[in-house]
């Protein structure tokens, strides 16, 4: 079966984010690239973005976060637009505690965790960086 990957670009802040991402998810990074590293005749790169990030992915359960920093040569990311917002399907209402109170310090939240109409035990959130999330705790499994 396939599986989603969700992929967030920053305009120079990729491994900040994805540092607190690691402190709200636990785990380690299984893949980090900069820019220098793809660096040559045929691709060369400026050196204030040969450090920023080109790739990098933090295992989440089966699934991975990935993202990247945009070259100041492409422009830059608008973090105010309207985005999708990346889904966390929890294993319990503690889980889903520790994750909205870890990646939603320094954000804005939009709906604190709580029992949901739905039967869910659920929350939504901008992160300090911009990124919409919603966590859920669904306990008929």
């Amino acid at each position: 079966m396939a599986q989603i990957n969700p992929h967030i670009n920053f305009n120079g802040n990729a491994e900040e984010a994805f540092t607190f991402y690691k402190s709200a998810f636990g785990g380690e990074f299984s893949k980090i690239i900069r820019f220098k590293e793809l660096s040559g005749p045929e691709f060369p790169i400026a050196e204030k973005e040969a450090n920023k990030i080109m790739h990098i992915e933090l295992p989440i359960g089966s699934c991975k976060l990935m993202g990247n920093d945009v070259p100041e040569i492409l422009g830059r990311t608008n973090e105010n637009e309207n985005r999708s917002k990346i889904s966390i399907d929890t294993r319990s209402k503690e889980e889903a505690d520790r994750i909205f109170n870890g990646l939603s310090e320094g954000g804005k939240i939009e709906m604190p965790m709580d029992n949901s109409p739905w039967g869910t035990y659920f929350g939504m959130f901008r992160d300090k960086y911009g990124i919409e999330w919603m966590v859920s705790f669904d306990p008929k499994g």
